[in-house]
């Protein structure tokens, strides 16, 4: 967004767990009339991202509904796997994810350059998960859930997250340029962040580990 400019945007869910929608009511663009926005989501078969949405802004879960919005919102349904094309030479691929109640993994290309952003998802232990590979194939960036180490990963198998030990693995098995993790386990602290930046930085050297305020430059 340009301060000079309405806002006009595009906003893709990866999925609607709670804690990935609900900074929605908050977001200050849905108040400004001059807005128009486009919410996009890919795993909602016959539910739709409008009704996941308003139900989450109703009672007894939040006081004001999504009515009181003033941006012009479009939303915008699609199946995981479809390629889309929001903008001129923008493409985005997409792809279901291994997650508890579907997730959606997104490719987005522009002028030759690709960026992967992959959350929420929980690897195959037996062989790496090939919608993802298609997804980060050749990627200049590899966003990727890594919630868990490959240690701590059996006692939380099944929950819908992935290790930073296989996001090192796919990355190389890709050819991906820059592997950056994220998605971390609440329970980690500053401590073990450390750590394991450390550990990533010798498995992969330039992986990097996303904090509050990171911003990538091309």
């Amino acid at each position: 967004m340009r301060a000079d400019r309405p806002p006009d945007l595009d906003l893709f869910y990866s999925h609607t767990h709670f804690d990935h929608i609900c900074g929605l009511p908050f977001f200050a663009p849905c108040y400004d009339r001059r807005s128009r926005i486009r919410i996009w989501a890919g795993h909602l078969d016959g539910i739709g991202i409008e009704a996941v949405l308003k139900k989450m802004m109703a009672a007894p879960l939040f006081p004001i509904p999504m009515g009181i919005f003033k941006a012009k919102i479009d939303f915008q349904d699609f199946a995981a796997g479809a390629t889309l094309d929001p903008y001129p030479g923008i493409h985005l691929a997409t792809a279901p994810l291994n997650h508890p109640n579907g997730a959606t993994g997104y490719r987005i290309e522009y002028r030759q350059k690709a960026v992967a952003y992959i959350t929420d998802t929980e690897h195959r232990p037996d062989r790496p998960d090939e919608n993802v590979l298609r997804l980060i194939d050749g990627a200049e960036v590899m966003i990727y859930d890594a919630t868990y180490t490959d240690a701590e990963y059996p006692t939380h198998r099944d929950w819908g997250h992935s290790t930073w030990e296989e996001g090192v693995r796919l990355a190389n098995a890709a050819g991906v340029r820059t592997l950056v993790i994220f998605h971390h386990d609440p329970g980690h602290d500053d401590a073990f962040m450390d750590q394991l930046a450390a550990a990533a930085a010798a498995a992969r050297p330039g992986t990097i580990v996303a904090q509050e305020g990171l911003v990538l430059h091309p």
